[in-house]
């Protein structure tokens, strides 16, 4: 579902992504791991079409990200690092917009809503302005929205910014059943735990390199081996 082959970007002579080769499928939790500045959301940002790659290619579900961009971005759910929203709309009227983006049926995107403001618990605040929003509730409906079209893959950063725990417990359990579905997930995160927690296959970057990928059984291998703390394993690896 998710190809990246020989991807790379550079800024001048900097190369944020350096010669990237990952494969994702079908239903899998994939973690992407790393310190500040290893190159975590410029990968995401060339996954969703926000940068161009100076060189190598991105196939999300058979839809080639440059050649193919709308076909591609109908299949992806995206959920960045920093929620945007349209300040002066409602939740609500938020996520009638984005249906809109996807040229989804006005019926379905009504009970999809009904849907996904019972899922998320957001009933009390959905019509309210989304400038009166906190950062949790911004999430959330960031989150919702990205839900709405029944995507086939999910391209995520730092989903758990700014979520109390009630509301980071309900997001895990979603992407989780999202991932039993069928549903593909490419989950940037610094939580190390939350990658243990939910990942089938974790892939750690610095740099600009992927310097580690394999099974979140593999790695707490290597964690029992050390002193039993993930972080022990992640910062030796990226040392």
């Amino acid at each position: 579902m998710i190809i990246i082959n020989n991807l790379t970007k550079a800024f001048g002579a900097f190369k944020a992504v350096d010669s990237l080769t990952i494969e994702v499928k079908r239903g899998e939790f994939y973690g992407f791991l790393g310190p500040n500045g290893a190159g975590k959301t410029t990968t995401i940002k060339m996954m969703t079409g926000l940068y161009a790659p100076s060189s190598g290619k991105i196939i999300i579900d058979q839809f080639d990200i440059q050649k193919q961009p709308v076909e591609a971005k109908m299949s992806i759910g995206y959920i960045p690092d920093q929620p945007f929203l349209y300040e002066k709309l409602t939740g609500r009227e938020f996520l009638f917009f984005s249906a809109g983006l996807y040229k989804m049926d006005h019926l379905l995107t009504s009970q999809r809503i009904k849907e996904l403001i019972d899922l998320f618990e957001i009933g009390s605040w959905i019509d309210q302005r989304t400038e009166n929003y906190s950062q949790g509730m911004r999430q959330r409906i960031v989150i919702a929205a990205s839900l709405l079209h029944n995507p086939k893959v999910l391209i995520i950063d730092e989903p758990m910014v700014g979520l109390d725990p009630r509301s980071a417990h309900i997001v895990k359990q979603t992407l989780k059943q999202q991932s039993h579905n069928g549903v593909t997930i490419f989950m940037s995160t610094h939580s190390l735990h939350v990658a243990e927690e939910l990942c089938d296959r974790v892939g750690i970057i610095k740099d600009g390199r992927l310097i580690f990928e394999d099974s979140t059984q593999a790695l707490s291998l290597l964690k029992d081996g050390s002193d039993g703390r993930i972080e022990s394993v992640f910062l030796e690896l990226t040392k």
